[in-house]
């Protein structure tokens, strides 16, 4: 976990995921992503720029941290450039609750596309 400055959301914190996203780790990826939402954090990004497969174990705990992210008013952000990994997320439609970003820099970025706040695909 790294805390990094964010001009617009101080502090947000940066969570790097594995590599691959499944019930045998889905626990302890749930537990440190929840661990980011402490007092103070304005914005939680789940890198997965190591993410090369997310099955349903992984794209629950993203759920659950998503529920978690509104219940602390806090931001929760993605970073997914594994194409598989996206097509995963969208077609569940994580992308219509949830940011979706390119890259970490883009991530940490404020704003986004017009008409799509957040939202940062292309």
């Amino acid at each position: 976990m790294a805390v990094v400055a964010d001009s617009q959301h101080l502090p947000a914190v940066v969570i790097a995921l594995p590599a691959e996203i499944d019930m045998a780790n889905a626990g302890r990826v749930a537990a440190e992503l929840g661990s980011a939402f402490a007092p103070g954090v304005r914005t939680v990004i789940a890198d997965m720029t190591a993410t090369r497969f997310c099955d349903s174990s992984g794209i629950s705990v993203l759920v659950r941290a998503h529920k978690q992210a509104v219940a602390s008013r806090t931001e929760l952000r993605l970073v997914v450039p594994s194409g598989a990994v996206l097509r995963a997320l969208t077609l569940v439609r994580m992308d219509d609750v949830l940011p979706i970003y390119p890259s970490l820099s883009q991530a940490l970025r404020t704003g986004g596309l017009p008409g799509c706040p957040g939202h940062e695909l292309g």
